[in-house]
């Protein structure tokens, strides 16, 4: 079986195309599939920077509130807060959860110091940013995720 010149020239040029096509094909999947990925990605960061936002403004306006009330005189001051952690659950890394909790941990401890106390707690509050652990864990987080 011998194929003649024209034939060989013939299935050489179609061979040829069938590769571009499927390279050019190939290229633009893998473009489109990046560039997805991306934007999905900086989605997900638009989200969580958000929700961190929200917590730091929540827990903000509570431990002020606790550092000049002697008591909580009203439990749904700290719903929004606990709310806002339970979304943090959803998707954020356990430091980040762990780091929101120790905040409330600290907002319902000004909440319940006594007012002999208080100058105690104004002397920590200066000493100490409660939301400190918490926004360096956002950050981290953030930036691992972009």
């Amino acid at each position: 079986m011998t194929m003649d010149p024209a034939t060989i020239s013939a299935v050489s040029a179609l061979s040829g195309s069938a590769i571009g096509a499927m390279a050019s094909f190939a290229t633009t999947w893998l473009t489109q599939n990046h560039q997805d990925r991306i934007q999905r990605l900086d989605k997900e960061g638009s989200r969580r920077e958000r929700l961190f936002a929200e917590f730091i403004d929540q827990a903000s306006k509570a431990y002020a509130d606790g550092v000049v009330q002697e008591r909580l005189d009203d439990p749904a001051k700290l719903v929004p807060m606990y709310a806002t952690i339970n979304k943090l659950r959803l998707f954020a890394k356990p430091v980040t959860i762990e780091a929101a909790e120790a905040v409330l941990a600290s907002i319902v401890k000004a909440y319940e110091a006594p007012s002999s106390a208080l100058e105690t707690l104004k002397a920590e509050v200066a000493a100490h940013d409660i939301l400190r652990s918490f926004a360096e864990s956002s950050r981290l987080e953030l930036t691992t995720l972009r």
